[in-house]
């Protein structure tokens, strides 16, 4: 018997959680609630979702800083995070990816739409290619694909997932360049759309973490590792 896929809503509005939920429900998952982030937190841990929906705007502590906590957590490296919001400027949407957002979701949104961006959403929680077992090597980098980490000499480094899957992505060429396009599709996916400064943030992130040096770009096509 296939389980169901398992929805965290957290959101400090009580009718946009019912109205979630029933919707959510109706069409065969199964769905815990959350009112602030703390308790987001605690439930994420009990409940290990293969998704989490989360509003940015909340009192005491708001989204960004509930979904940098959700990603320090160990058992959360492959639970998708969305942020569900109605604030659509540039700037919140870079901070919720450089907080370890997979996924950027304007409210208002219509049901049908929002069930189509959920399912688009938890494809990504299906199981990891068997390319994706083992160990990569890229100059001073040593990535294990199993453990979910990465290691500078003797410093791991410990990454959200979807800045693992860029790094990956790139060092498993090492030299050759990746274009925005192709990563747009191996890290994304082409079901969801997802905002055109996505990609830099990432790029920006891993830069931060293992040197400007490591990651070139090259103009108007895209990026490439050189260890």
């Amino acid at each position: 018997m296939t389980s169901l896929k398992k929805i965290l809503l957290v959101d400090d509005e009580r009718d946009i959680l019912d109205f979630l939920s029933f919707n959510l429900e109706n069409a065969g998952y199964e769905v815990k609630v959350a009112q602030n982030g703390v308790e987001g937190i605690k439930v994420a841990q009990e409940f290990l979702p293969d998704l989490i929906l989360l509003d940015m705007m909340m009192p005491h502590m708001d989204g960004i800083q509930t979904c940098e906590a959700i990603r320090n957590l160990d058992t959360s490296k492959e639970i998708v995070v969305a942020f569900l919001t109605a604030r659509g400027e540039d700037y919140s949407q870079i901070a919720g990816f450089e907080a370890g957002a997979d996924d950027y979701i304007l409210k208002p949104i219509k049901p049908k739409v929002l069930m189509s961006r959920v399912k688009a959403l938890l494809k990504r929680t299906k199981k990891k290619d068997e390319s994706e077992e083992g160990v990569i090597k890229a100059g001073a980098l040593i990535i294990d694909l199993k453990k979910h980490i990465v290691l500078v000499g003797d410093k791991e480094v410990n990454l959200p997932r979807k800045e693992f899957k860029l790094l990956v992505l790139l060092c498993k060429t090492m030299g050759e360049v990746k274009t925005r396009e192709e990563i747009m599709d191996k890290i994304w996916g082409t079901e969801v759309v997802v905002g055109d400064r996505t990609i830099d943030v990432h790029i920006r992130k891993l830069r931060e973490k293992f040197g400007e040096e490591r990651i070139f770009t090259i103009k108007g096509v895209g990026y490439k590792y050189n260890g």
